[in-house]
């Protein structure tokens, strides 16, 4: 994948990494929209992935869809409970961790401020990490509570960034999705993308670079002088 950048910022000019979770630190996207699909079709939608992806971009809810069709709201609140219950279903049972995070996010911890900025409910987040050590190497976490609007808004990121007390020019966004990349964009701070099979057909014409996976963010951030 090309790697050009599009913005002028450096590596060695980030002193903080906020990354995106659900697609760059684990595989969880395609669980969502397996388990929303499935109970949308209780209501009699077939939720196509072309235009749950276009959804997504924008922060649309899929739930609209069966608004549209005149599902009755109680009938819309029960499913959407079961769509939970059966996404944290899958969290529990399905294989989503990602070759190479926990290395890639213990050695960038050495040297920079790591955040995790994502959209996750904090319990889904909690099924996700209770076996896992991904979290024990970023100062801190941002759920779906921490801040008011959602990606693709920048509220997310600029609540990271307040925390931190810095501005947007120290940090770099990590996401795999346009939807993240708006968000991060709109909060005024580079991005770089991270391959995602589940978005790659996405618009990420505004990123500042697109990677393969977080190794490659570690070789071109450690292997700036600055760093050494």
């Amino acid at each position: 994948m090309a790697s050009t950048l599009n913005r002028p910022n450096q590596p060695n000019q980030y002193t903080h990494i906020l990354f995106d979770h659900d697609g760059v630190l684990v595989d969880t996207e395609p669980l969502y929209y397996r388990a929303t699909r499935e109970c949308l079709a209780q209501l009699g939608v077939d939720l196509a992935l072309s235009e749950y992806l276009e959804r997504m971009t924008t922060g649309a809810s899929s739930w609209d869809l069966a608004r549209r069709q005149g599902a009755r709201e109680s009938d819309i609140e029960y499913w959407h409970a079961r769509r939970n219950v059966l996404y944290q279903d899958l969290l529990a049972s399905e294989p989503i961790d990602i070759e190479g995070v926990e290395e890639a996010l213990a050695r960038l911890g050495k040297h920079l401020g790591l955040a995790i900025v994502t959209t996750a409910l904090p319990e889904d987040f909690a099924i996700i990490h209770r076996n896992r050590n991904i979290v024990r190497h970023v100062d801190f976490v941002l759920t779906r509570d921490a801040y008011r609007r959602s990606k693709p808004h920048p509220d997310p990121y600029l609540a990271a960034l307040e925390r931190f007390g810095i501005g947007p020019d120290c940090a770099l966004a990590v996401e795999d999705s346009e939807r993240g990349l708006r968000a991060a964009v709109a909060a005024g701070m580079d991005c770089a993308v991270v391959h995602n099979a589940f978005t790659a057909g996405q618009d990420f014409s505004s990123a500042s670079f697109r990677i393969e996976g977080l190794g490659e963010l570690v070789d071109r951030i450690l292997d700036a002088p600055s760093q050494e």
